[in-house]
């Protein structure tokens, strides 16, 4: 059973002639939702769906030894976690997308007869992910209903394929199901990764070493175990004539939705922005609009926003906010940026200093280097503490304020691969009002 409310947080006060309208919009869902207790509360709740899943490991010549040998083990764990009413399907990947085991129902006896098959997974070949997607999305079609989910798994770097192949399997793929993508070990590719969870709404991250995939695919699959309704947009409506900047997911995770607006061609004014399937959770999302500026003392509606749920091809509107925009001349109402948008603010420059921080340190700039992961200590000093433990693995912090760093020199690679891969993992602002 799973309820929703939101709210939304800004400084509605915009100086004369100034045009755009900053808004955090903060969703709570769960069973124990406090109806009321928000700005466009709905308390009606809905069964829990059933998990169809897809268990996508890499079997290509380099997982030989101890990964395939801890792979096996951590998907016939897997497997144990599934609740009878669940679905799913192993899929082998090297080349091809190999189905090791088709979409079957996680009856005890179905169980059994996938682990024995998956105790028989080899490793050899080449790694070609557009085919291990395709393939997932082949088994997942036969169960239309339910929430989708897939997990990835791979210790390297697409070799046998162009990377428009993996654009094109991502298109086909979007939409249809949600992807975690894990990398083991250091000889993958980050922003491979990313690409493909960041497209299919789901996470990203390292398991630094064998040993450790079991534990991280229990924690993948109770997560999406958790997930209780799928199919959920944010809608956004806004005036004739205004003009969304963007739309973006700012925690737990961020991720940018502005280009993956549907719109309806009856009312252009309203779009609607993925957002996967929901569980008992929390979720910011950062949203600008520029509107045609008003007069001083004019006050008009710069957006509603809410999450629409589609189930058997009918809509649920719940959580629903209004975005306001209020002219003024006072200088000290509109030059108060809402510390929630400042905090997202920051957060989202905070993964892009990382980002670009270690892609320049990779290239041998140095100073570019420096100034960059410089300027995300001075970010996460104040505003991530996670994030600012995983900088000092990569540099020497002289001070925090100022964010003057040296690069050190003895960075363990699963250390930066750490830094990487959770760049986006953002600290919800501490006092939303």
């Amino acid at each position: 059973m799973t309820a929703f409310s939101g709210q939304v947080s800004q400084n509605q006060y915009l100086a004369q002639g100034a045009d755009l309208v900053h808004a955090v919009m903060s969703v709570t869902s769960g069973s124990a939702t406090a109806a009321g207790a928000a700005v466009g509360s709905s308390g009606a709740g809905r069964p829990q769906q059933t998990l169809v899943e897809a268990l996508i490991v890499d079997c290509s010549g380099s997982m030989a030894g101890e990964k395939i040998m801890q792979t096996r083990q951590a998907v016939s764990k897997a497997i144990d976690l599934l609740r009878p009413d669940a679905w799913f399907c192993v899929i082998a990947g090297t080349d091809t997308g190999k189905l090791c085991v088709p979409l079957t129902q996680a009856t005890p006896e179905n169980r059994l007869s996938a682990q024995k098959a998956v105790r028989r997974l080899g490793s050899s070949g080449p790694t070609a992910m557009s085919t291990w997607l395709l393939a997932a999305l082949a088994e997942l079609r036969k169960k239309p209903d339910g929430i989708h989910h897939a997990l990835l798994l791979t210790d390297g770097k697409d070799e046998g394929e162009r990377e428009s192949s993996l654009d094109t399997a991502l298109a086909e793929c979007e939409g249809h199901f949600q992807c975690d993508a894990r990398g083991v070990g250091t000889d993958w590719q980050p922003a491979q990764l990313r690409k493909i969870s960041a497209r299919l709404l789901g996470t990203l991250d390292i398991i630094p070493s064998p040993d450790q995939i079991e534990a991280d695919f229990r924690r993948a699959i109770e997560n999406a175990m958790g997930k209780s309704v799928s199919n959920v947009s944010l809608r956004l409506w806004t005036p004739v004539g205004a003009k969304i900047e963007f739309c973006r997911l700012v925690y737990p995770e961020q991720l940018d939705l502005t280009d993956r607006a549907i719109v309806d061609p009856k009312n252009p004014q309203v779009r609607d922005y993925p957002t996967g399937a929901w569980g008992e959770e929390k979720r910011d999302y950062h949203l600008a609009i520029r509107v045609t500026p008003g007069k001083v003392g004019q006050r008009m509606c710069a957006g509603r926003v809410s999450l629409v749920i589609l189930e058997r091809g009918q809509e649920t509107k719940v959580a629903e906010a209004m975005i306001l925009a209020v002219w003024t001349d006072d200088e000290a109402q509109s030059a108060l940026i809402h510390p929630a948008v400042a905090h997202y603010t920051g957060q989202v420059e905070l993964a892009s200093a990382i980002q670009e921080g270690l892609k320049a340190r990779d290239q041998g700039d140095e100073v570019r280097a420096t100034k960059l992961l410089g300027r995300a200590v001075q970010i996460a000093a104040t505003s991530n503490p996670d994030t600012m433990k995983l900088l000092r693995k990569v540099v020497e912090i002289e001070d925090e304020r100022q964010g003057t760093v040296k690069l050190r020199r003895d960075v363990k690679r699963e250390d930066e691969f750490a830094l990487d891969t959770r760049s986006t993992k953002t600290a919800r602002v501490q006092k939303p009002s």
